[in-house]
């Protein structure tokens, strides 16, 4: 907290919302000015927050030389005033929307991308402790394939003269959505109703199709008889529910759903359990998470890209409404284009996540659940388990199987037909089917696993580790390790470069790369 101190963060519209925005940052420490010109906040602000700096526009407060600005203004000045502070090259939280048009929020996103300083966007629900508890438990496979998801989003008020239902409350649903799937919606279907005033809907639903046969819908409205804030997110293994609007806000796992038997669906109603987690302000975590990325480190949740996003999806969804007399069945969506590569012989099931630049070559299968980084390689008949983990820049030679339960860390070389296990003991006549019988492998950074090796499962190959070619490891390998041999034993210590290191006592020099070791507690320690 004391590093976050030294960060001066002005607040642009000390508003309803923009008075939050002080308190939280004066709590951590960080409010040094504020820019507004209605007299009754102002007083607000100088009644709580003695000694901070006030301005009546921004263009004073640009030249005082703020690490970061939030905005907290009505929405149809969000694009002018985000845009000055971009040009004048300064990190900026802005309220959602980002802006009224996507043609708008692409130019920020634009701008802040060249001026190299972060956007984000107030999708303050990113940072609500549930919600990133159910990323969670998506992402470690707890309900199995993503296959539906719903929203409810109900009360009676406010209303709004400016903006209809679904721009007021669904924003905060499509940020969600997003930020579970990870993809854009392929087709969206959105119908309402129009009762208070004219051409602004009180009501609507809206149907979202995503990839991977995945399906959702957001159901808001500010005419309801009670207040409803609930999330459910329903799997292949088991489903989940959220209701912020409830008095205990338990977050429940349901081990609930349809099972083939002998080609009849069979309902599987095992036991209701609560997932806890973190009990947090959302707030807090959000303008925590934009301070702590001051010093230009990029955003990855809720940045401009993001804002830019639901948007299109808002847009979309609007235009929709617009068009329900005349019988649409919908507006489909161009679908996002992929930054991977994938031969027209593999296979990649649904669910699975591909990061930018990997390619997949010859007859290989990728399976269900599992997680592949940016710009890994996977040769000829390579096999990626279920649930499988895999970092980036990962090369997989022909014909190896990566089986669930083991983890591939970032750098990571598998040579040509070398095995991995994930049962110690198996039996063809007495099955162990599941991940509960699986032991767990990991394979940290930078290791090397050579052609035709073996890995007994239930171990541990350290960082830089080298296994020979025809090698078979049994037990833990400690980092930069030489492993040779069956079974395999160090036979010495290898650079991050691959250079095999000279004999030494206590340190030693890389003769190809420079990089210096040190023996410590029988491990050997990168000193630079």
């Amino acid at each position: 907290m004391d590093q976050l101190k030294q960060k001066k963060v002005c607040v642009v519209g000390v508003g309803r919302w923009g008075k939050n925005h002080c308190k939280t940052l004066n709590a951590m420490g960080c409010l040094a000015g504020v820019v507004e010109t209605d007299e009754a906040n102002l007083q607000f602000v100088k009644d709580n927050f003695p000694g901070i700096k006030y301005f009546s526009n921004i263009k004073a407060a640009v030249k005082e030389g703020f690490d970061g600005f939030t905005v907290a203004t009505p929405a149809e000045t969000h694009f002018a005033i985000t845009e000055y502070l971009l040009e004048n090259k300064n990190h900026v939280l802005v309220e959602k929307p980002i802006a009224l048009t996507v043609e708008e929020a692409k130019k920020l996103n634009s701008l802040a991308e060249k001026n190299n300083v972060n956007l984000m966007v107030g999708h303050v629900l990113l940072f609500h402790p549930a919600v990133r508890k159910i990323k969670e438990l998506i992402e470690n496979g707890k309900i199995g394939k993503l296959e539906y998801l719903y929203s409810n989003r109900l009360n009676l008020g406010t209303v709004r003269t400016e903006e209809n239902i679904l721009w007021s409350f669904a924003p905060h649903d499509i940020s969600i959505f997003q930020f579970f799937i990870g993809d854009l919606p392929e087709e969206i279907v959105s119908r309402g109703g129009t009762f208070l005033q004219p051409n602004i809907q009180d009501t609507t639903m809206t149907v979202l199709k995503y990839p991977n046969n995945i399906v959702a819908h957001i159901f808001v409205s500010w005419l309801h008889p009670f207040k409803e804030q609930r999330l459910v997110v329903i799997g292949s293994k088991g489903m989940l529910s959220f209701e912020d609007s409830s008095k205990d806000k338990q977050l429940l796992y349901y081990e609930k759903g349809i099972d083939w038997v002998q080609g009849e669906p069979v309902k599987r109603d095992g036991p209701t359990e609560v997932i806890p987690y973190d009990s947090v302000m959302p707030l807090t975590e959000e303008i925590k998470y934009f301070v702590e990325h001051l010093d230009g480190k990029p955003v990855e949740i809720a940045n401009g890209q993001n804002g830019v996003d639901v948007l299109e999806v808002l847009e979309t969804a609007t235009n929709d409404l617009k068009n329900e007399k005349d019988g649409s069945a919908g507006v489909q969506v161009e679908p996002a284009k992929k930054d991977y590569f994938v031969h027209q012989t593999a296979v990649v099931d649904d669910n699975v996540e591909i990061g930018d630049g990997t390619k997949v070559w010859y007859f290989s299968h990728v399976q269900s659940g599992s997680k592949l980084g940016k710009k890994c390689i996977l040769g000829q008949n390579v096999n990626v388990a279920n649930n499988v983990t895999i970092g980036n820049y990962v090369k997989i030679q022909n014909n190896v199987s990566v089986y669930e339960g083991v983890e591939l860390e970032d750098y990571v070389f598998c040579g040509p037909s070398m095995v991995f296990t994930n049962i110690l003991d198996p039996r063809s006549k007495y099955p162990q089917v599941g991940a509960k019988y699986y032991v767990k492998t990991l394979v940290k950074e930078g290791a090397s696993l050579g052609a035709n090796s073996t890995i007994v499962c239930g171990h541990t190959i350290g960082k830089h580790a080298f296994i020979a070619a025809g090698a078979v490891v049994a037990a833990d390998v400690p980092d930069y390790a030489l492993m040779m041999g069956v079974p395999a034993k160090r036979k010495g210590w290898m650079c991050e470069c691959g250079e095999i290191l000279p004999k030494f006592d206590k340190e030693v020099s890389c003769p190809r790369c420079g990089l210096k070791y040190k023996i410590k507690d029988k491990v050997l320690i990168n000193t630079k």
